[in-house]
């Protein structure tokens, strides 16, 4: 199931460019951010009450807690550079960029979880990245 989920999520990103970069179109790009995180905080809410899930909220722990913060911190900063890189860039230039973060979180995920990094990821993440230049160039 993970892997449907998985490319839903892949679906989801792509449309996510597209109708972003059509979006900003006049808009500054840190206002636009700030309407994209209004919805998805709509969203989120919606299906936490929609799953009755609020009542986990009080056995989430302190370590938990830091560190959902700190990933929204990440990914507001992720979206505010993103949505400015597709205002002053071509998103088929900008997209293969944004998705070097797959390289980054395979080297972040065997440094920081101690997740193995084998030979078949090494190839993977050469290929991500060169074909990111290829693209970019």
């Amino acid at each position: 199931m993970w892997f449907v989920f998985a490319l839903l999520s892949a679906i989801f990103a792509a449309l996510t460019s597209i109708l972003a970069k059509v979006g900003i179109d006049g808009v500054n790009s840190n206002l636009a951010t700030a309407i994209r995180t209004v919805v998805v905080l709509f969203m989120a809410w919606g299906m936490v009450f929609l799953t009755n899930t609020q009542s986990g909220i009080s056995e989430i722990g302190r370590k938990s807690w830091l560190f959902l913060i700190l990933s929204g911190l990440a990914t507001g900063a992720s979206w505010l550079c993103y949505y400015r890189a597709l205002q002053l860039g071509e998103a088929s230039k900008v997209v293969p960029i944004d998705k070097l973060s797959i390289v980054i979180t395979l080297i972040l995920a065997f440094v920081f979880l101690h997740e193995k990094f084998t030979v078949k990821l090494m190839i993977g993440s050469i290929l991500i990245g060169v074909g990111t230049l290829v693209m970019v160039l």
